[in-house]
């Protein structure tokens, strides 16, 4: 598989309303400056406004038309730049799909912004999964470009941590070597009882949880066992990790 385009940005905005400073400030300068140094993608995250509005998409269409021209008018170049609308591009669709059948409830339940936006908009009824879902969205965006620059907000720094997660079980589930999962329980038969079962602990509570701790921990049991070849290691740490083949690359 290709390597993830590490220099290749990707950025969009929800058309859910007149664009002001805070967007032109905070986003839109940037944006001039990294469409000529970096690849480029800008887009019209319209399906990531129906997670909120739903009930009231007759404005999107327009929100999204006056969106743009503002773009064009703040010195975003269409000539330096690729720009798109999301739901002209239904892949973004079908990776989302697909990346739902693989992702713990659990990971996304855990996302910040998730309590935090149904606190902001208790007016709303946000009980969905379009809006628990959001997150994954984001990261079905993300991987289709194999974008390795996200230029974020800080609330949304958690966002493209749990896309690099969502990466990482997508290669651990569909990108092993063939036989990979016969080779990695047999090396994990070769650790002692205690270490076995420990390890075997720490998967379940990463794969999971998404818990960073059950990771470190996994890893240096493995490094410990003076038994194992370097192949046996590495397919343990990938079986621990979600690595082997490279589907998705990570942001």
């Amino acid at each position: 598989m290709l390597p993830a385009q590490s220099n290749r940005v990707l950025s969009g905005m929800r058309p859910t309303g007149r664009l002001h400073l805070g967007h032109y400030n905070g986003v839109l300068k940037n944006w001039v400056t990294l469409q000529h140094e970096y690849p480029c993608f800008f887009f019209v995250a319209d399906w990531h406004a129906l997670t909120t509005h739903y009930d009231d998409t007759g404005s999107i269409a327009d929100h999204s038309l006056d969106m743009v021209v503002d773009w064009l008018a703040a010195g975003v170049d269409p000539g330096s730049a690729t720009m798109f609308v999301q739901s002209r591009v239904p892949e973004h669709a079908e990776l989302h799909l697909l990346l739902s059948m693989i992702t713990p409830l659990g990971w996304l339940e855990r996302v910040p912004t998730y309590k935090e936006m149904q606190e902001q908009l208790r007016e709303k009824d946000l009980a969905t999964y379009g809006f628990l879902g959001y997150p994954l969205l984001q990261a079905a965006d993300i991987l289709i470009y194999r974008a390795g620059l996200v230029p974020v907000g800080e609330d949304q720094v958690a966002h493209v941590e749990l896309t690099r997660e969502v990466a990482r079980r997508f290669n651990f589930i569909y990108g092993r070597e063939p036989g990979f999962q016969e080779k990695a329980e047999a090396a994990i038969k070769k650790m002692g009882k205690k270490p076995r079962r420990l390890y075997q602990e720490q998967c379940r509570r990463y794969q999971e949880q998404g818990e960073l701790e059950a990771l470190s921990i996994g890893q240096s049991l493995v490094q410990e066992q003076q038994n194992l070849s370097v192949g046996d290691k590495e397919r343990l740490f990938g079986y621990l990790e979600g690595s082997g083949v490279t589907i998705l690359p990570e942001p």
